[in-house]
């Protein structure tokens, strides 16, 4: 029977979760002997900003008071760049960036900033969309020592701008999407040519309350869920470092105890090895408002 492998990818949103999330997420982590792979939002903190999704995405409101997400962001996180002013969130924290490095975890580029990716990235010029990603990677090796060699797009919102930047910015690979397995993306019939490797399982927030399933029993939908080969979990350092750490922390002694290998998406890239050219699409996503990118069908 082939061995189930786990990549934990994980997305750094805000200044809260910089602080507070990554540092709590690297202690479980090294508790359990497990390198993941972080990317991080490097600029302002506008999550206030995101109010305005109530107006432009159907069912944001009724998701912003659910059980699912009400309480992932605290109520200051929730007046950035509204009521109270948007902090920068890696000039804050450079050393959070620095002990992640230390440890041994792999590192890369979430954004610069996340709800402006987010919400405006289909119209975005491309050198706009160029700027967002050169200011964050320029910030990143300013603190870090070395260029980054990866980035993941927030909200899984892509472009064929973002994803020929990309190119050019001749990275080891990417993780923009939701899928299967790795994969080069063709999108509005450009092919591209930075591998991506996709999440593969849902999020916690996309499962809560859905199907009977709560923070008590998450961990058995991930573990009956695993399949062989590669699977790629997002968790997010605001979620799983935050009200969800005791479930996410029993999760990690099911896969300690259950002998499953932890690896992180360079090492997944490393062993891949004729990866297909598919589909990437703005789709619809199970327990998520608006769109996010999907792998689709092999392309010939």
């Amino acid at each position: 029977m082939a061995e189930k492998i786990l990549a934990f990818k994980v997305d750094v949103d805000t200044y809260a979760g910089t602080r507070d999330g990554v540092p709590r997420l690297l202690e479980d982590m090294a508790r359990f002997g497990i390198k993941a792979t972080f990317y991080f939002s490097l600029g302002p903190d506008n999550t206030g900003k995101a109010i305005r999704r109530i107006f432009t995405c159907k069912g944001f409101l009724k998701k912003l008071i659910s059980n699912n997400s009400s309480r992932k962001y605290n109520l200051k996180t929730m007046l950035y760049g509204t009521l109270l002013p948007a902090p920068m969130i890696a000039e804050a924290f450079p050393d959070v960036l620095c002990e992640a490095k230390r440890l041994g975890h792999e590192m890369g580029i979430h954004c610069w900033d996340h709800v402006k990716w987010h919400d405006y990235l289909p119209w975005l010029p491309k050198h706009l969309t160029a700027l967002e990603l050169g200011r964050a990677f320029g910030l990143f090796e300013e603190i870090v020592g070395h260029w980054a060699t990866t980035c993941a797009a927030p909200g899984w919102m892509v472009s064929p701008d973002s994803l020929e930047v990309q190119d050019v910015l001749r990275l080891d690979y990417c993780s923009d999407g939701r899928g299967t397995h790795p994969f080069y993306p063709v999108m509005a019939g450009r092919r591209f040519r930075t591998l991506q490797i996709p999440t593969t399982l849902p999020t916690a927030d996309e499962l809560l309350g859905a199907n009977g399933i709560a923070p008590e029993n998450l961990d058995d939908y991930y573990m009956d869920n695993l399949k062989e080969g590669i699977n790629v979990m997002t968790i997010q350092a605001e979620l799983e470092g935050g009200r969800m750490r005791p479930y996410f922390v029993r999760m990690l002694e099911r896969v300690a105890s259950a002998g499953i290998r932890c690896i992180t998406l360079g090492k997944v890239a490393e062993n891949v090895m004729d990866a297909p050219a598919c589909e990437l699409f703005l789709g619809e996503f199970p327990g998520r408002v608006g769109k996010v990118a999907i792998q689709g069908a092999e392309v010939s």
